[in-house]
């Protein structure tokens, strides 16, 4: 994918030569002139020097060509190693008041990162970009890229070693036995059985997703939220620790075998499992939540339907039948979707509420009339 064009506001704000820069282009002729002032404005404008050529936008170089009084073309004989480009870029970094990364600023870098960064953000590329921006706003220039690289993930080592330290703290000397003993040796290593004589772990029934909706299913989730809670995992656990971070750690533990698992540090170990069971508690809970609602849905529907076919023919034997004239003795369930006539309505119910309307909503009207009701009940002793 090709760069986009540089637009001349862009080239104006950002590549034109200033009075004060001019002063250190003086004395400089040709591919030197041009290849110095390049530096100095793609350092101004990133904070770093560009690699080679290529980082150079052409409309850049034309535009800053012009105002130098040289060809853009000369830029073919700039030398990109040598001592002339090192004794360029010290005399930018000594004017706008940069320096090298040296061992101490990359070491202190690293704990900011550690201590503000990497504990809330895990992606390398957006704590990239916080290093970056920290850089410039230190006035240190970026050490090269594989080096950078370093940096980050020695951050985000840091990072992660100080949150799961903290985290595993909070453990009481209970919980931390029952943790570790979800992945002790002797631990199935699958979740569907295929273990050691063929058991499911206690481990990957919590892993387990509910099957369909039964008493089965809801019993079994009952027994998985019994367990977790029986871990005694602390109130507040994961109270400063962003989300996305514990639901990285959930992930992390859900598809990790348990001699994966078993081979990281204590204080990872214990943070990892603990985040899955943490997120497993709350999620089991919402099932358990969805299965009731459900639950109580069917058995109402099904009771609904039932009590509604017993009111029909209690009506119909009650009197009613002369309101659902020309049904040609259909049923109650299909006099339920067809449209009714008016004709003679039985004492007690309310005429305006149900005119033009359906047999359901002479029904509906019926059980909430006292008189209704009380017929109803009659037959029904």
């Amino acid at each position: 994918m090709g760069r986009s064009p540089v637009e001349v506001d862009e080239l104006v704000e950002h590549w034109t030569v200033l009075e004060d820069e001019q002063q250190l282009v003086a004395g400089k002729r040709g591919a030197t002139r041009l290849g110095f002032a390049l530096l100095l404005k793609f350092y101004t404008r990133s904070g770093r020097f560009p690699r080679g050529r290529s980082e150079l936008p052409q409309e850049a170089v034309d535009f800053v060509a012009r105002q130098m009084k040289v060809s853009a073309g000369d830029l073919g004989f700039y030398e990109w190693s040598g001592s002339t480009i090192e004794y360029h870029r010290a005399q930018i970094r000594q004017h706008l008041g940069y320096r090298e990364c040296g061992v101490t600023d990359a070491e202190r870098l690293t704990a900011w990162l550690a201590e503000h960064v990497t504990q809330a953000e895990r992606r390398p590329d957006r704590v990239r970009e916080e290093f970056l921006d920290r850089c410039r706003a230190e006035r240190v220039e970026p050490p090269a890229e594989g080096r950078v690289d370093r940096i980050v993930r020695s951050a985000l080592r840091l990072g992660e070693e100080t949150l799961t330290r903290r985290v595993s703290a909070r453990l009481r000397p209970a919980a931390r036995e029952a943790i570790l003993t979800l992945i002790g040796p002797g631990t199935p290593e699958t979740l569907d059985g295929d273990g050691d004589g063929g058991e499911q772990s206690l481990l990957g029934t919590i892993k387990e997703a509910p099957g369909n909706m039964s008493l089965e299913t809801m019993l079994t989730e009952i027994g998985k939220l019994v367990a977790v809670r029986a871990i005694g995992l602390p109130a507040g656990l994961f109270g400063e620790v962003a989300p996305k971070v514990v639901a990285a750690w959930r992930g992390r533990a859900a598809v990790e075998s348990p001699s994966h698992l078993r081979t990281h540090p204590v204080g990872l170990r214990l943070t990892l499992l603990a985040a899955l069971l943490h997120e497993r508690e709350r999620e089991i809970t919402d099932t358990l939540v969805d299965l009731l609602i459900a639950t109580v849905h069917r058995i109402s529907a099904r009771a609904e339907k039932k009590v509604t076919t017993e009111l029909v023919n209690a009506l119909l034997r009650q009197g009613v039948p002369a309101v659902f004239s020309q049904t040609g003795g259909a049923t109650p369930q299909v006099l339920f979707e067809r449209p009714i006539r008016m004709a003679s309505i039985p004492n007690g119910i309310n005429t305006r509420a149900i005119r033009n309307g359906t047999a359901e909503e002479v029904v509906r009207v019926a059980v909430r009339t006292r008189r209704t009701m009380m017929a109803i009940a009659g037959v029904a002793r």
